[in-house]
């Protein structure tokens, strides 16, 4: 079997070779420059001549901090229900609302505790 996509004939050296060190001249690289001109910027900086639209990106950062609490408010504005409610509810809870009613439910399975107790008893 032979090859579909190969040729029959050797191509590759059909011609004679070249001496070692006859090859063309390459082209010269670029020198590299000894200094780059303009102060050091931080990633995401604005080139120095787009300093003067400094506005521009206040403006964008104001737009997109507006949007975010659009999203912000359309998420929270949907009612998810009975347990959406209570989410919501416990997230308002201060830390002493929240101490207060752990204290109550520990209270309340005290009690609880206490008349199983005196039931077996009796």
């Amino acid at each position: 079997m032979g090859n579909i996509c190969g040729k029959s004939e050797n191509e590759a050296f059909s011609q004679p070779g070249r001496v070692l060190g006859s090859a063309p001249p390459q082209p010269q690289r670029a020198p590299v420059p000894a200094h780059v001109g303009g102060p050091p910027r931080t990633l995401g900086g604005c080139s120095p001549a787009a300093q003067g639209n400094s506005g521009d990106t206040d403006d964008a950062r104001r737009r997109a901090a507006e949007a975010a609490e659009a999203r912000a408010q359309a998420a929270s504005a949907k009612s998810s229900g009975k347990l959406g409610a209570q989410l919501a509810a416990q997230k308002k809870q201060t830390r002493n609302d929240t101490l207060q009613e752990i204290s109550n439910n520990e209270r309340r399975q005290r009690d609880a505790d206490e008349a199983a107790r005196a039931r077996i008893h009796h």
